[in-house]
This record gives C-alpha cells, structure tokens and sequence, in this order.
C-alpha cells in the first residue's frame, strides 16, 4: 500500500504534537505550584527569610591591650563617641545630599582629606544636568554605540569640571562634601564611620536626632592611648583610623583574609606583627525588614606581654638622648647623629630594651628624634667586634690553635699600602692577648693561613673567592649576616660585598667590609655567651586571653626560647673567645666600658666609616665609628648588650679627638641595670 505522504495532513499532526506538549507542561508547572502552596509553605517560607535578611557586624572591637614582663600596661584603649552611618534601602542620592548637610552643619567637620576628585563627585551629584552638558553629541552617540562605557563618560564630566565652578562651594558645602564621600566611601553595605571622638554635644545632637538622621547612628569606639608616652614607640607599631579604614596599600592582603574595607587593623611592627592576636571580634547583627537584632555579641582582642622592662627601656632612651647632646658639645662631632643600643637576656634571647635615637640640628637647635626602627633596618660597619667570630674561623679550619702565637706586624702586598694593627709595638701575641690587646695583625696572618698563602712582605697575590666564603658561613652560624628572626617585620640583613680579593679578606676579618644590624650583632654576642647555640630574638613572652574587666586574662600561649642552629664548632674553642674578651675588659681597651657589671666580658671596635655630608647620595667624608658587645657576669650572664655609635669622630677634624659617648652610653645603662634590674 502506498504510504500517505499528503503536507497537510502531516502538518495538522505537527500541531497537534506540539499542543500537546504545552498542555503537559502547563499541567506540570500547575501540579509544581500547587505543590509548593499547599504542601511545602514552610519551605517557601524559609527560603523568602532567608533572601529578605542579612547579616551585618558593628565596627571594629578594642584590640588586646600590650604589657612589658612585669605586667606595666604599655598600650591600652580608651573610649571615644562614635558616629556612623549605613546605607539604608530606598534611601536615593537626594536624601543622602541633605543628610550630609544637616551632618556638616552640626559636627566639627575637619575637610583636610577631602580630595579634588572627591569634591568634583560631589558637584556632579548636585548638578546631574550640568555634567550632561559637559558630554558632547559624538560622545553620546559613541556611548549608544557602545563605544565608550558608562566609565569613560563620568571621566569626561570630571575631568572638564572647572576650577571656577568648584570655587562656588563655601565651608560648609566642602565639608557637607567630605560627609557625602564618608557616607558613601567602601562597600555600600559597611557600616562608614562619620566622625570618631565626638564630642559630647554632637553625640548628643545625633542621639537626639536619630529619627531624622536615616541611616545615622551612635556608638562608642576606642583609640590606642600609651601611658609612658613616646617610650619604645616606632616598635608598638600603628593601627588604622576608623575613619580611615585600612589604607589601600594593605588592602588586598587584609580583604583577603576576610576583613571589611573599615576595618581597623595593625598598620607597622608589633601591631601589624600580632594583628591575629591584638584584633577584636566584632558584633553580628541580624537585619530583617529593616530591624536590626544583635545575634553575637562581640569581644576585645587578646593581649600580649613583651620581654621588654619598660623601666629599663625608659632610662636606655634617657641615657641615649643626654649623651647624644653631650656629644655634640665636643670636637669632632658634627657627623655624630646616632647610637643605637640593645639589651637582651642572653639565655633566652629575650629583649629586656632597645633603642636608637637620632638627633638632627634644626633653626632652634638639636632636636632629638626616634630612630629605633633602625635597629632593623639600618647596618654599620662593626669594626674590631667580630674579632671573635673570625678567630672561631681559624680554630674551625684547623688554621689557628690554642695558644697559637703570631709576633704583629704590617702586613704589605705588592703595588698596596701596608696594612697595621692600632699601635706598631704590640709584639709577640696568642690567641688570647690578640683579642684583648685588638690585634689586626694577628688577624691578617690568620685569614692568609685560611686562605693557603705562605705571606713574605710585599709579594703579589691573588686569592680565590673560598677563603671569604668560608669567613661567611661561619659569621652566618654566628648571627652575622642573616636575620635574627625577631619578631617584627622589614629586618634587612645588612650590606654583603660584591667582590672578594686580599686586601678586602683582610679587612672582612676585622669588621671592615660587611655590615650588619643592631640586632645581628646582639644575636652574635648570644652565640658566644651561649657556646655555639643561636638562639631567635624575641620580643613577646606570652600571649593572654581577653577578659571584660581590667584583669589580666590566662595564658593562652607561651613562646619558648627557640634554637635556630648550633655552630659546629667545639664548645672549648668558645671559651677560649670568652677568655679573651674577658681580658679585654680587664686591660686597656675594655677597662670601665661596662660600668660597675660583676665579672664583665666584651669586645671594643673602632671602625674606618664613610658619610654623605651635604646628602647628595655620595659619601664624602671620611669617619670613625665605635662599637661594643658584652655581657655579665661571664661565668652565669643574666644580660648582654650591644651599642653602636657611627661617625663619632672624622679624619679632617681640628684634632685627633673622638668622643668616648659610646661607651658613656654603655656604661651608663650597665650601671642601672645591675644597680636596679638584677
């Protein structure tokens, strides 16, 4: 039989089909909302809430407080009035214009910040139609083209905004201005704060008047106060402003760990180091129909507790600062602008003081600034003081031996000036009296065994680059050269030299080419106190939990002393140094340099330095510095400091005078700790 192929009848069975189709699908989706209406309302329901609220957090919480070792509260909070603002829905540009003005008018509004682009946003809102205007017709008609974005042409309208036409606004609009760019600054759902420490008739004002302040609100926030003033405080480190929020360069990191663009958080050092810890947790709050119900309640951050005595650090910066004026009253001086100075626990490595203060000349005369940052950021030449990590070279190498006697003497290469110890008549000196007495010599003889040179007196030489290399490492096991590991950020690891030839081995074994930190050289005294063992600097001794009241809180964590390496050098090979820079304090150079300390051990140094006196980039003038490392008593050392003084004294001076305010410091401080700490 032939099949029926007739179109239309094929077609009127298409249609049929197809309506059919769409029947059951209406019968589905009817079938799916009766469902939902008659058997699944609570669902709906839950689900309509859950769309309809949000969650929202108040403002930051007061951070931990921070304490010295015997619980001084050294960083505290106190409370300020809080004003602030949220944007809420239906509230249109219109609305938010007179509110910034009704809020300008009562508040004590500071404008400093208030940028010109902020200022032309603001005139665009005001005058939406005299911005049009500023947009040609092609530019119109490339937007509907799309080619120009939306973007494209707001910067055209600021961008042509005139002077003239921003000279029109009087205080009031510029600070009804700066309102607006608050109110609207971040994220539209964060909480902006208005002002921070109010005052207590604009709290008033604003309490007042919240019916009519849409979207206002009152609070208490909290400011970080200090109650021994500007002691040791570069290291305390800053937090953000609460109006500032956290400023863009450490946006993408503290965004990324959750935080919110108003946040307050650690900006610098211990703040920004223990920022997990010092922060708060905020308030959590329900918002349903524009009510707003506090589900969680927030909380102060947890405090740290610092190894640092703030008795001792407040008189270390005393004695910094006097004799930095004393200094300038002598001869030599004028390139003398700083000493820095640390003290630790040698046993733990725990700082108990640091400092570093700056003075500078003004119009009105010397001015003495805070330069203790400098301790991790700043190196100088050390000089004689790693004397004792270079003879640790020589008995690690098998170059020097116990005893070993070397007669000082200039050393000479050929087509190079001779290179001497400190006084020509030194004589015959061992391993021991060559540290007590400094010799250089004794050092340059040294370093050419290190690197396999039969010395004769001017002969040629050349040198590969292993002798140097191997001074390094074992100055790397020491602490010089490396990071102390302290915890704070941005320490440098001080300058390392490029090159490596005789002469400049030479002068890398007695302190004069590498230059390190403050802290390094207080990491290397540690290592020789404690035989070998390096331990990490550290400034928090303990981590405490919250509380509500002024009670200190339990300890939540306890930071042990932490081992970074032990040399691998034998223990008695560190006597043997100790030995030596115990015979130094008792000689010439170190006599008196530690005060009245029981049994003190150290190491002087005077170091060739170099200085940029008209500060064009260029060192011109020719210095001396002075550096010392110790510690008491050498049998059982409960302290060990080190100090370092550049440019006391420069090789064109009326005399041949220089200043002795290193070890005035030095001896100083020694004094009242050991009279008052121990």
């Amino acid at each position: 039989m032939k099949e029926n192929k007739n179109p239309e009848v094929i077609t009127k069975n298409r249609i049929i089909i197809f309506f059919l189709f769409i029947t059951l699908c209406f019968i589905v989706m009817i079938v799916k909302i009766g469902y939902l209406q008659l058997f699944n309302v609570k669902a709906s329901v839950a689900e309509l809430n859950r769309l309809s609220t949000k969650k929202v957090y108040g403002p930051s919480m007061p951070r931990g407080r921070i304490y010295d070792r015997n619980y001084n509260i050294i960083v505290d909070n106190v409370g300020t009035n809080l004003i602030s603002y949220r944007k809420e829905s239906g509230m249109k540009t219109k609305d938010e214009i007179e509110l910034a003005y009704m809020l300008a008018e009562k508040l004590d509004v500071n404008y400093e910040d208030l940028t010109e682009r902020a200022l032309k946003e603001f005139w665009l809102v005001n005058n939406p139609s005299k911005g049009d205007e500023k947009i040609t017709e092609e530019e119109k008609k490339e937007y509907e083209r799309r080619k120009l974005k939306a973007s494209q042409i707001e910067e055209l309208k600021i961008k042509r905004i005139t002077d003239d036409e921003l000279s029109l606004y009087s205080e009031i609009d510029k600070e009804a201005a700066y309102v607006y760019y608050l109110m609207n600054n971040g994220y539209y759902y964060d909480e902006k704060v208005i002002k921070d420490n109010a005052s207590d008739e604009e709290y008033a004002f604003v309490a007042q008047n919240l019916s009519n302040l849409k979207g206002v609100s009152i609070s208490t926030s909290w400011q970080r106060s200090y109650p021994y003033g500007d002691t040791l405080r570069q290291i305390l480190g800053n937090v953000s402003t609460s109006k500032g929020g956290i400023p863009s360069e450490y946006k993408a990191e503290y965004l990324n760990k959750g935080y919110s663009l108003n946040d307050r958080v650690g900006l610098s050092y211990l703040e920004y180091q223990y920022e997990d810890e010092l922060k708060g947790t905020k308030d959590e709050y329900e918002v349903k129909n524009g009510k707003k119900k506090l589900i969680k309640k927030g909380s102060r951050g947890n405090d740290i507790v610092l190894s640092i005595d703030i008795n001792l650090q407040k008189e270390l910066e005393k004695v910094i600062e006097e004799e930095l004026l004393n200094a300038k009253k002598e001869a030599n001086t004028q390139y003398y602008d700083h000493t820095s100075v640390v003290i630790t626990d040698p046993k733990t490595a725990e700082i108990l003081a640091m400092a570093s203060k700056q003075i500078i000349t003004t119009s009105d005369g010397y001015k003495i600034k805070d330069y203790t940052t400098n301790l991790l950021t700043g190196s100088d030449t050390p000089g004689s003081i790693v004397k004792g990590a270079s003879m640790l070279v020589g008995y690690k190498t098998g170059k020097l031996r116990i005893g070993d006697v070397f007669y000082d003497k200039c050393i000479k290469f050929k087509n190079t000036p001779q290179k001497c110890s400190w006084s020509t008549s030194l004589g015959a000196l061992n391993d021991v009296t060559a540290l007590k007495f400094s010799s250089n010599s004794y050092q340059f003889q040294l370093a050419l065994k290190v690197a396999n040179v039969n010395y004769y007196y001017n002969m040629p030489i050349n040198i590969d680059d292993s002798a140097l290399n191997t001074y390094r490492s074992v100055f790397n096991e020491l602490g010089l050269g490396v990071k102390s590991g302290i915890d704070l950020p941005s320490e440098t690891e001080g300058y390392k030299g490029k090159t490596s030839n005789a002469g400049l081995l030479l002068n890398y074994a007695i302190g004069q080419y590498d230059t390190y930190s403050a802290l390094q050289l207080s990491s290397y005294v540690n290592t020789l106190a404690n035989d070998g063992v390096r331990l990490k600097l550290n400034l928090v001794k303990e981590v405490r939990k919250a509380t509500d009241t002024d009670e200190i809180g339990p300890v939540k964590k306890a930071y042990e002393k932490q081992i970074l390496n032990e040399v691998a050098i034998d223990k008695v090979y560190f006597e043997r140094v100790k030995e030596g820079f115990k015979s130094v304090m008792e000689g010439y150079l170190g006599k008196g340099y530690m005060g009245n300390s029981p049994l003190p051990a150290g190491k002087t140094g005077t170091s060739e330095s170099f200085y940029d006196s008209d500060g064009d980039g260029k060192v011109d003038k020719e210095t001396y510095s002075k550096s010392f490392i110790g510690y008491a008593p050498y049998n059982d050392p409960v302290m060990s400091i080190v100090s370092i003084s550049p440019h006391v004294s420069h090789k064109n001076g009326v005399s041949s005078y220089t200043s002795n305010v290193n070890k005035r410091i030095v001896s100083r401080i020694c004094n009242i700790f050991f009279e008052n700490y121990k």
